[in-house]
């Protein structure tokens, strides 16, 4: 934010236009608001001065020379300002000069002592602080002396320096000039130029601070917009790379998207963009995500700019996301509007008031590519809301159609965004498929595997990769490779299955060859020790018999063996 700390500056009540002055407007020296006819000059004239009077309790004065105070009072009764009820307290006074310049002649010295004391009782009766003129035109119609124009602009405006007045003083724009005359904005200290274009069709409104004598300015064209809370300027801030990061994450509402999002899915407060060809998904996925945000107990919005809210909830609700009983909770909200009722401004200014109404925590935009892709404002416009939500801490959601993958990056903003899901359609054998992959995420380590996206009564899912042939395989070749696969699994279990039960065969066989061949050879040693036990015996026999002989012969003394 522009800061000056010389020049003494008066908050001018309009949100975005202190930004860009660096504190507001001069104080006690007149600002000249010039611009086009319905540019918004008198409404931000009456902002300044409602605005002092019940913010900072500066009492002002505003000067009509057009319009009466009950059509004033009329006009602006559409943004909550009761200026009949803040004349009776005090803290307003309207005056209504009513002038006719055919009854006007220039002849002498032209006067405008009349004026002077009329702005000067009401400036005494109030303590006024703050004037706004409006338009100057109209008092000066009469005069066509260059010489003399200048020389009452002057004093008029020396007059209100003279006093300590802040002053706003308005001018219709001329041809080729900022005021009519072409002489205003010379002797003014601040000159703010309002712009009022039509562009394809769609309303602009523009705010350019021209010169601000002692202090340094933006001088770049900003977009504005009136709306039920009045003048609002879209502040040079909400371009600024100046927000939190929070290392929280929160679900899409696919635990499977959330895996490829590094486990944990979005980050608190970033920005995700979902793009994709017609029927891929996306209003469904983003719709997923508000669902668990707001099962969580958080609040969201969601801002449809094809859908009614009642189209939404049936259509989701046949995918079992249901988004009724938020809405009855009042936690969600469902703000739907054509992208062609307004111009972009005035679509950014609903979007922020209903965002600083609802305060959310989490929103969707669905789509932003329903903007015209020609306007020259789309790509800053979504890049403030960007940064206007991320500085407080909303997750956002942007959906996006396109046509191919190419069409991604018409948008402007896809590198500005945190996170990038890109959804197809794969045409093949007679169906189209769907399939979601993570073009980027930063901070966190993703998938870089295309997977499937089935949408389903049950709601959304995400398929385990599967190949064939090196390649992902989707829908009914999927089913066809699975049976496949299945089969040939089934196919090779039997054939184990066989050669197992040929091997316990084998094994059973061999067992049995094996006992025969043991029960021979036990046989054997048996019939072996038989004939080694005979031949002992028959040994032993022999010898007792000789022994016994020997016994014998010695008895009867020969002797003899």
């Amino acid at each position: 934010m522009l800061v000056d700390a010389v020049l003494k500056k008066i908050p001018s009540g309009i949100t975005g236009l202190d930004e860009m002055t660096g504190g507001g407007l001069p104080g006690g020296r007149p600002t000249l608001v010039c611009g086009t006819a319905g540019c918004g000059k008198t409404m931000l004239g009456l902002q300044f001065l409602v605005r002092g009077a019940l913010d900072h309790d500066e009492p002002g004065v505003f000067v009509s020379f057009e319009e009466s105070p009950a059509d004033l009072a009329a006009n602006v009764a559409s943004v909550g300002w009761d200026l009949v009820d803040m004349q009776q307290r005090g803290q307003l006074v309207v005056e209504y000069v009513r002038v006719e310049p055919a009854r006007i002649q220039e002849a002498g010295e032209y006067d405008l002592e009349g004026l002077f004391l009329r702005l000067g009782a009401a400036v005494d009766a109030i303590g006024a602080q703050r004037v706004v003129i409006d338009t100057l035109e109209v008092l000066f119609a009469a005069l066509t002396d260059q010489a003399t124009l200048r020389s009452e602009l002057r004093r008029l405006f020396r007059w209100l320096k003279d006093r300590g007045l802040t002053a706003v003083v308005t001018a219709e724009s001329g041809d080729g000039t900022l005021t009519r005359h072409g002489l205003e904005e010379y002797v003014s200290d601040c000159v703010i130029f309002l712009d009022h274009r039509v562009t394809s069709q769609v309303s602009t409104r523009r705010l350019r601070v021209v010169k601000y004598r002692g202090s340094s300015h933006d001088t770049d064209e900003t977009p504005f917009m009136i709306d039920t809370n009045g003048f609002r300027v879209l502040p040079a801030g909400s371009m600024r790379l100046e927000h939190d990061a929070p290392k929280e994450r929160v679900s899409s509402g696919v635990p499977r998207l959330d895996t490829m999002l590094g486990g944990a899915g979005y980050f608190r407060g970033g920005s995700v963009l979902i793009t994709g060809t017609p029927g891929t998904g996306k209003t469904t996925l983003a719709a997923a995500f508000l669902a668990a945000g707001c099962e969580r107990g958080e609040r969201a919005i969601l801002f449809s700019f094809e859908e009614s809210p009642q189209q939404l909830i049936r259509n989701l609700g046949s995918v079992s996301i249901e988004l009724e009983p938020h809405l009855r909770a009042g936690l969600l909200r469902v703000v739907a509007t054509r992208p062609t009722a307004h111009g972009l401004e005035a679509h950014l200014a609903t979007l922020m008031h209903a965002a600083e109404e609802h305060v959310p925590q989490l929103v969707v935009v669905d789509p932003v590519s329903a903007f015209d892709a020609a306007h020259e404002g789309r790509t800053a416009m979504l890049i403030r809301l960007i940064d206007w939500l991320k500085q407080r801490t909303v997750t956002a959601v942007f959906t996006s159609l396109s046509s191919s993958e190419d069409d991604d990056a018409h948008l402007g903003v896809s590198s500005v965004i945190d996170a990038w899901l890109s959804l197809e359609t794969v045409e093949s054998n007679g169906e189209r498929n769907r399939s979601l992959r993570v073009v980027k995420a930063r901070g966190t380590g993703h998938s870089n595997q295309v997977r499937e996206l089935l949408i389903t009564d049950a709601g959304l899912e995400l398929v385990d990769v599967y190949t064939g042939s090196g390649a992902v395989v989707m829908g009914t070749a999927r089913q066809i490779r699975e049976a496949a696969d299945a089969a040939e699994v089934t196919d090779r279990r039997e054939r184990t299955e066989m050669r197992r039960r040929d091997i316990e065969r084998r094994r059973r066989r061999v067992e049995a060859e094996v006992a025969a061949l043991q029960a021979d050879l036990a046989a054997e040693v048996a019939a072996l020790e038989r004939e080694l036990g005979a031949d002992a015996r028959s040994a032993a026999q022999r010898a007792s018999d000789a022994g016994r002989l020997r016994q014998a012969r010695h008895a009867d003394g020969t002797g003899a063996p």
